[in-house]
């Protein structure tokens, strides 16, 4: 009889663990893909590289559905059991505690260690990738292709460049405006040309304009010291920002971080630990939470549910951004969290599951 306890209980978490983790998932990815077209559509991004974006930040997101999405679905599996009275049949035939917690535990077991592969070597990669590939865009935004009838603005936003016509694949540009400000002073620079021809170092991004048939204006807005050049060649230097896979500690490898002392970068240690731990704490907590009498309504576990993962895993940010000033040790760092959810699932455990003659003389009648 066990075993088909088991397969049940197990049965019944992980069909609402994949429909609560897959709602979950569509929300927030949903989300994410918009803004990501949205930069695409403006130009912040080049247009092949959303895809690649949008799956290597579903790896971040994965790790904080799944533990979440575990928690909710045995809530809901084992309030559906006590709500139809199946949970209070299994009890009467020696189902206890322990019973109950063997599938939980199993599932919560795999999940770990998939969130543990996840947060310690997945994540720290996507994290690299995806700076690497923001930064490529950046780059490529400066000195990539032109489009007609477009306004390009330089990385430092203190320079406009227009053409009314581009063809030769991007190369070559016709009724070219320029526009760019010193940064130590408000003189401005403005080259009109008839045509312009764009010649970069395919690996450097280096290279020139080079502006046939036009003017260059300089001067002060405001004054009347313009100074006005004709020209029938004018070429400009392009200087670009190069792709770096720089970041901050989330893209360190999980090893690196091992032997750093910076308490920012032991904080970002103990998170990705966490990650496989409050799975199985949530896990452990859901079990007596999800206790519900005959006559309680049907989602009132399922908010508290949500309360206490709102207050957790804000109060794991809390100690994180705590440890990443110093103001906790690093042996406290943000394990005080997960000590006083064991503890709140442990004493809720107790009140539930204590002796019959205890709970009589505390004058509860048990459910």
């Amino acid at each position: 009889m066990t075993r088909i306890v088991d397969r049940y209980l197990a049965r019944e978490t992980l069909l609402t663990w994949l429909a609560v983790t897959g709602v979950l998932m569509l929300i927030l990815m949903s989300n994410r893909f918009a803004l990501l077209l949205g930069d695409a559509a403006a130009g912040r991004l080049p247009r092949d590289t959303v895809f690649a974006l949008f799956g290597l930040a579903s790896v971040n997101y994965f790790i904080v559905v799944i533990p979440v999405g575990l928690f909710l679905a045995v809530l809901l599996a084992l309030g559906r059991l006590y709500r139809d009275s199946e949970m209070t049949t299994l009890m009467a035939c020696g189902v206890g505690p322990m019973q109950v917690y063997r599938p939980f535990m199993l599932i919560a077991l795999l999940l770990a260690a998939v969130l543990a592969l996840l947060s310690l070597q997945v994540a720290p990669w996507a994290a690299r990738m995806t700076h690497l590939i923001q930064s490529t865009a950046r780059h490529s935004a400066q000195v990539g292709s032109f489009e007609s009838g477009s306004f390009k603005v330089d990385q430092d936003g203190r320079g406009v460049l227009y053409a009314e016509r581009v063809s030769g694949g991007g190369r070559m540009l016709h009724d070219v405006f320029m526009q760019g400000a010193a940064r130590d002073s408000r003189r401005l620079d403005v080259v009109t040309a008839a045509t312009g021809e764009r010649r970069v170092n395919a690996v450097t991004g280096a290279g020139m304009f080079i502006l046939k048939n036009g003017y260059r204006y300089e001067g002060t807005p405001g004054e009347a010291d313009f100074r006005i050049v004709q020209f029938a060649e004018h070429g400009i230097r392009i200087k670009p920002s190069t792709p770096s896979a720089g970041g901050g500690y989330e893209v360190y490898p999980t090893g690196e971080l091992l032997h750093l002392e910076n308490p920012a970068a032991q904080s970002e240690l103990q998170w990705r630990l966490s990650v496989p731990i409050s799975a199985l704490l949530l896990t452990f907590l859901a079990v007596p939470l999800a206790r519900t009498a005959p006559r309680e309504g049907r989602y009132g576990r399922l908010f508290a549910g949500i309360l206490a993962y709102v207050i957790y895993s804000n109060l794991v940010g809390v100690a994180q951004v705590w440890l990443q000033r110093g103001v906790t040790p690093e042996n406290i760092g943000i394990w005080w969290v997960h000590g006083l959810l064991l503890v709140a699932a442990l004493v809720m455990l107790w009140r539930q599951y204590r002796p019959r003659g205890m709970q009589m003389r505390s004058g509860r009648v048990p459910a």
